[in-house]
């Protein structure tokens, strides 16, 4: 029988802690190694953590006959060069981009070296990963997907001063034009992919985001008031995510204001979200942007910062609420929509990306036009009128979540894909080989 895992972690930074902290409730199936051009750093993690062993050297643990999988957590320019040397070696690799690679990617691991064989498909996620993808389909010929997740060019429609070069929609160029096939998470992003980058339909196919059932099982909402300390009885409107201006919370706040004042009604609002535990306006300024607004408006009594909160607790916060708001101006897909229905809780959200796919208007909840406060506080307020508008709204939502959204379902949409890419691609290797005697 196969022993653990021996995994490889090239860097010791930020990334390699994360990791190792997680593994090690996984210590029986998964012993780590710790590369590092700082020998100290990579011994201090080792002792941390119960590594098996460390070294000076990055092509040291990459050429150590006894690693099975290696972790690239390295800046970005060192990607693709450890990344093809480990493919070299005959490793399996995980790219520290994403940043937080699931349990299940490290058995995915462990399966692949048991089985001893090639790689038919890579799947790149983000424009960054997909110069990875697209350098092994050239050095190695395995086939790739990719998913972008945002498009440079639609978020310079929005974000002109985008913090990113502008080179990068040059890239994501290259990597349309080379992939064996494109993910387009919603309608509006297979729009954006056509429009913008002239992605051919054929090599195009339309797979959501998801989410874990075991994870977003809705519990009641008494429960999961007297769990967060929440009143019991009081109309809670819920806003959780990111903190940047993008995401349009401002819009909320503003709206709460509306309906305090045109509509007589004050519902408490939660704002779930930040870069600490505590409401921090120093770690995250948009929190101190937003306040200003609250106050500004006359409900900062009515809004509660929450700070950020592990995904443990997500449910009962949806659960806890009677409508979850999401008003972005620009948003791919939006998952946070997606796990509020499957906690059974109405959405309204703006009209925009992929909420705009999630959301069916007047059926799980209403669509309204970004940064419109006026219009938010009008769906708002009706969804207050009657105690049976949420409950009605929240079964249905609930029940489009589960028979569209889950990663079962998104797995398998997924894995047709692959099977198609690799068959494709099997079949004309003979053929380009011929073609080059």
């Amino acid at each position: 029988m196969p022993g653990p895992l021996r995994l490889a972690f090239l860097g010791c930074g930020f990334i390699t802690r994360v990791h190792s902290r997680h593994l090690r409730t996984l210590r029986r199936d998964i012993v780590p190694y710790y590369a590092s051009r700082d020998a100290t750093r990579a011994e201090e993690y080792c002792r941390r953590f119960g590594g098996g062993g460390t070294y000076s050297e990055y092509a040291a643990a990459i050429d150590d006959p006894r690693i099975d999988a290696v972790v690239v957590a390295v800046p970005p320019r060192f990607h693709l060069d450890l990344t093809l040397q480990a493919l070299r070696a005959g490793k399996h690799v995980l790219v520290e981009k994403p940043a937080y690679p699931a349990a299940e990617d490290y058995f995915t691991a462990m399966q692949a070296r048991d089985r001893g064989t090639p790689y038919a498909v890579c799947h790149a996620h983000f424009f960054m990963s997909g110069l990875v993808a697209r350098r092994l389909k050239q050095a190695l010929g395995i086939p790739y997907v990719v998913t972008f997740h945002a498009l440079g060019r639609v978020r310079l429609l929005h974000q002109p001063h985008d913090e990113f070069p502008p080179q990068r929609c040059i890239l994501e160029q290259m990597v349309i034009d080379g992939a064996d096939a494109v993910v387009a998470e919603c309608p509006q992003d297979e729009m954006d992919l056509q429009h913008h980058y002239r992605t051919p339909a054929s090599r195009m196919r339309m797979i959501p985001c998801g989410f874990d059932p075991d994870e977003l099982q809705p519990v009641t909402r008494a429960e999961a008031r007297v769990h967060l300390g929440l009143p019991a009885e009081r109309p809670i409107v819920l806003q959780l995510g990111r903190m940047v201006p993008r995401k349009g919370v401002d819009t909320v706040i503003h709206a709460l204001g509306v309906l305090e004042r045109r509509y007589r009604l004050n519902p408490l609002l939660l704002i779930v979200g930040g870069e600490s535990t505590t409401p921090d306006p120093v770690r995250t300024p948009e929190i101190g942007r937003l306040q200003r607004i609250a106050q500004d408006e006359g409900v900062a009594a009515d809004v509660q910062f929450v700070g950020q909160r592990p995904r443990s607790e997500l449910r009962y916060f949806y659960s806890a609420s009677d409508v979850f708001v999401t008003m972005p101006w620009y948003e791919p897909f939006g998952i946070t929509p997606v796990e509020a229905m499957a906690c059974g809780v109405p959405v309204i959200g703006a009209r925009v990306g992929g909420v705009q796919y999630s959301v069916e208007d007047g059926r799980t909840g209403f669509l309204v036009e970004a940064r419109n406060a006026d219009a938010l506080a009008r769906r708002l307020a009706h969804v207050f009128s009657d105690p049976s508008i949420p409950r009605l709204l929240g079964k249905r939502a609930r029940r489009r979540a589960w028979e569209r959204f889950t990663w079962e379902q998104v797995s398998r949409s997924l894995a047709d894909l692959y099977a198609e890419v690799a068959t494709a691609a099997s079949l004309s290797r003979p053929a380009l080989a011929q073609g080059t005697r």
